[in-house]
């Protein structure tokens, strides 16, 4: 695997690769990154991988400071994965101009995380329209997990015809249900049972919840009684109906963000 730090030469080394793979990382690495790691490895000649917190998408200065960094571990399971390429830029390397004021995204970053977390989408977004416009990848890997960020990227990318497909990859989850998130790594062993506890709860009410059927004001007391002290939101969403172009058949989701301590984890089921 070769570790690039540098801009000008990681542009001369992609110089003409076809059918580029690209998973954009915050590091932290675990079993869901590893298994787009090995999708994009399966689906394209070469793959890249990035390793950059990227400060605008932090509301809280404090959650930026506390974002979990192992660069040491992330990049031993890079290399056992057998990865073309890691790019460690700096800040600089990547804000080497203001804040693209003509980004537009779709509506559906002003729902659900977008309501708590204001400019999040917007930083987001940018920041990976810079990372595109460097690696000019054929595909780039986005997890499931974080379903609302993935369909507003998606649709970012074809509204300005950007080259680059996004490939949607699955929710890897642990044996008790928790989706794998580089925030785990922030968790009690108590709260690890309670989150666990939350995801069973869901998923066992959400045809109830679609149909109507059972109120979310019940499921909110629920979720209170198992330990959770803050939830920003539960929701069901028509994921068909938020994003142009817009698909008929209807495709429901569980949408979820709430805290445990003060570690805000988000979940989709």
């Amino acid at each position: 695997m070769k570790i690039v730090f540098n801009k000008k030469k990681l542009i001369q080394i992609l110089k003409g690769k076809r059918n580029l793979g690209f998973v954009p990382t915050m590091g932290a690495l675990h079993s869901a990154h590893i298994y787009m790691f090995k999708k994009s490895i399966s689906l394209c000649n070469k793959t890249i991988v990035t390793i950059f917190v990227n400060k605008p998408q932090f509301n809280k200065i404090t959650d930026y400071k506390k974002y979990p960094r192992n660069l040491k571990k992330d990049i031993s399971i890079l290399r056992k994965c057998k990865v073309d390429y890691l790019y460690l830029p700096s800040v600089k390397q990547i804000y080497t101009y203001a804040s693209n004021k003509k980004i537009k995204i779709s509506s559906f970053s002003k729902k659900l995380c977008g309501k708590f977390r204001p400019g999040h989408f917007e930083a987001v977004v940018n920041v990976i329209d810079r990372f595109i416009k460097i690696i000019k990848p054929s595909k780039i890997f986005l997890g499931e997990k974080d379903m609302q960020q993935l369909k507003i990227i998606e649709e970012f990318i074809n509204k300005n015809q950007i080259k680059t497909r996004v490939i949607g990859c699955k929710t890897i989850r642990e044996i008790n249900g928790i989706a794998y998130s580089s925030r785990n790594y922030l968790l009690s062993p108590n709260d690890i049972g309670i989150a666990s506890e939350v995801y069973k709860l869901l998923q066992k009410n959400k045809k109830m919840l679609i149909m109507k059927k059972n109120t979310m004001k019940k499921i909110k007391n629920k979720i209170f009684k198992l330990g959770v002290k803050k939830i920003d939101y539960i929701e069901c969403i028509d994921i068909n109906k938020q994003i142009k172009p817009y698909k008929k058949n209807e495709k429901y989701k569980l949408f979820i963000a709430y805290y445990l301590g003060s570690t805000r984890l988000i979940d989709n089921i």
